[in-house]
């Protein structure tokens, strides 16, 4: 932070240099109750290992100012250091990405304190790919990015990250970089640019952009934003050029981070293209022991769709727990709003624009027909003879033809309070699946109303036992909203009751044999009353969600059932032998279940491929694509 610089009040203030206040009780830097994070377990030893591109969870290491390491004689890197071992050691276990530092990391940018910087940066250098932009204590704070030669250049310029594969350009001056990560399965951009970015600079990072249009961009730099008391960040001046000259005409930047002020804060503003973008400011030199050497890690979890940001001090963390003084103890880990957080973002959403997600081709259906297949339908031109447009009615009486060619076709028809809207056509689908179409169903309660699909009374299928397992898949996707009350609906089953079957266990004398529903905590529950065995052994999942596809699964072995849900084995898959399905030759429905062969309510959301085959699959046999 310069004291030339125009400052918000909030943040303009004296800093004593041997200590800083301690916050008052009940601030941020107390612990959180709850488990500890993972960065907070005592370490026996350093476990390097390799980070891993391919994981959908990555983490980017943040580095904001260290300037009161570097002071002239005062200067102590020992906290860095300690910072820089812990990122290397922790590298593969964390699966540290990169690691960017936002300037000032010198007080005067004095040759001796950046010689002494630049060494202490070769702890880490080999070891976790970085970046380190100028701030304005590096170089001459009035000068701009075309300030020419300076100690800082010299140390912290293109040379430095020439043998980092992240690496790949620097501004002409050299005070700009930009960088590629591979993280997550994709590639991903860092923006690296100088305390004040010049007309030049801002056309090179420009440039960046539309040499890389599809790589979501995160812009480091020193001064972006400052924030008031309460964490709510405004953008600073220079934060403002950037945004109108650079960040809020370029979708692909969707997180711009900054030091500079204190104390930390952070803001959502919304760019030309309607989405959000990230600012946040990031300074502990007010903190004790000039912040020693605080990281912020962003926890970038593709599976979850959120990124978990956490703020800690590894000098202090190595330390034993017992040993640390009280403003040790009080600064490992800062636990406040703006220091530790969640962000939730829609990674696929958030990035459409400028790299939408490929849609796989449709697959035939000779490709997904492995051997032992019993029938298969689908939901577009190739599965029936006349699909009609997206929402337009599925007419009572519509053939679903069985692609396997064991004559399982399947006939639509309403049910009672049904009407046209009950059953539409859709092109919607889940990624993964081989047909691009589905169908809706609209079904509920207060009244019953529904639509199904039953094989004919002469169907195959309505007899088979399956002595050898079976696997039945199917791809749905519950509504959102998810509306109205549908305890209970059936997803498929086999029409017939158990106690036709002589089994003598079970619920009720008059439930089908063979069912997929879903219950009031949206579990799926798959019951079965097998062929041989006089039990119903039942599979629960977990509350699935609502408006997003997903791929079920059911897997018997001959000997016992197993449930996945998105290609994952759920937990509470019952141990009881099971083998077959007692069928009784009655019909297999799509829609709905029977109880003592009457229908209630109908399936209430979309429905895709389905396939039933007469062995039990592994996981890369299913329709769902291995990873």
């Amino acid at each position: 932070m310069g004291a030339e610089e125009e400052q918000n009040p909030v943040v303009r203030r004296a800093l004593l240099r041997a200590a800083v206040a301690v916050p008052a009780a009940g601030a941020a830097g107390m612990a959180l109750s709850g488990p500890t994070p993972a960065h907070a377990q005592p370490r026996a030893a350093a476990r390097g290992g390799r980070f891993d591109p391919r994981s959908p969870r990555f983490a980017l290491a943040v580095l904001p100012d260290t300037q009161y390491l570097f002071d002239a004689d005062s200067a102590d890197p020992t906290p860095l250091r300690e910072t820089f071992r812990y990122l290397a050691a922790e590298r593969a276990s964390a699966n540290i990405a990169f690691m960017t530092h936002l300037g000032d990391v010198t007080e005067h940018g004095t040759e001796d304190e950046i010689e002494l910087a630049a060494d202490t940066f070769r702890t880490l250098h080999g070891k976790v790919p970085y970046s380190v932009l100028a701030g304005n204590h590096d170089i001459r704070s009035s000068t701009d990015d075309q300030r020419g030669d300076s100690a800082y250049l010299a140390a912290f310029g293109p040379a430095r990250y020439a043998s980092m594969p992240t690496y790949k350009g620097a501004s002409p001056d050299g005070y700009n970089t930009f960088h590629v990560l591979p993280a997550g399965g994709r590639e991903w951009l860092v923006l690296a640019l100088d305390w004040r970015v010049s007309d030049k600079g801002m056309r090179w990072a420009q440039q960046v952009l539309d040499t890389h249009p599809t790589l979501p961009a995160v812009l480091t730099t020193h001064d972006i934003a400052w924030a008031d008391g309460e964490g709510r960040a405004t953008l600073s001046g220079n934060g403002d050029r950037l945004w109108n000259g650079l960040i809020k005409g370029n979708d692909q930047i969707f997180l711009a981070l900054g030091g500079h002020n204190w104390p930390p804060g952070r803001t959502v503003l919304t760019n030309d293209f309607d989405n959000d973008v990230h600012v946040h400011v990031t300074n502990y030199q007010d903190r004790y022991y000039g912040g020693a050497g605080m990281i912020r890690t962003y926890g970038f979890d593709l599976a979850r769709g959120v990124i978990d940001v956490e703020t800690f001090s590894p000098w202090f963390l190595s330390r034993e727990p017992r040993k640390r003084s009280a403003l040790e103890a009080e600064t490992v880990e800062l636990t406040g709003d703006v220091d530790r957080f969640s962000l939730a973002v829609d990674f696929d959403e958030r990035f459409a624009g400028f790299a939408p997600i490929p849609v796989p081709a449709p697959r035939p259906p000779s490709a997904v027909m492995p051997r032992g297949t019993l029938a298969y339908w689908r939901f577009d031109a190739t599965g029936t003879r006349a699909p009609g447009a997206g929402g337009t009615p599925v007419a009572d009486g519509v053939v679903m033809r069985d692609l396997s060619g064991n004559g399982n076709d399947l006939t639509v028809s309403r049910l009672h309070a049904g009407g046209p809207e009950a059953l539409t056509w859709s092109t919607d689908h889940h990624l993964g699946q081989p047909a691009h179409a589905s169908i809706r169903f609209d079904g509920g309660k207060n009244p019953d109303r529904g639509a199904i699909l039953t094989t004919g009374a002469r169907a195959p299928l309505n007899a088979e036992k399956f002595p050898r397992g079976y696997t039945i898949e199917t791809f749905i996707r519950l509504p959102e909203p998810f509306e109205g009350d549908h305890d209970w609906m059936g997803v498929l089953s086999w029409q017939g009751r158990s106690g036709d079957a002589g089994k003598t266990t079970g619920w009720s004398p008059l439930e089908p044999t063979c069912s997929l529903n879903v219950s009031p905590e949206r579990y799926l529950q798959f019951v079965v009353y097998p062929h041989r065995q006089d039990a119903d052994p039942t599979s629960w999942s977990h509350t699935v969600p609502v408006g997003r596809w997903m791929h079920i699964a059911v897997v018997n072995d001959g000997r016992r059932t197993t449930l996945y849900v998105d290609g994952s084995k759920i937990a509470r898959n019952p141990s009881q032998p099971s083998t077959g399905i007692a069928t009784l030759g009655k019909p297999f429905v799509l829609g709905a279940t029977s109880f003592d062969e009457r229908f209630g309510q109908g399936f209430y959301g979309s429905m895709g491929d389905t396939r039933i085959v007469g062995r039990p699959l592994s996981r890369r046999e299913f329709l769902l694509p291995a990873d």
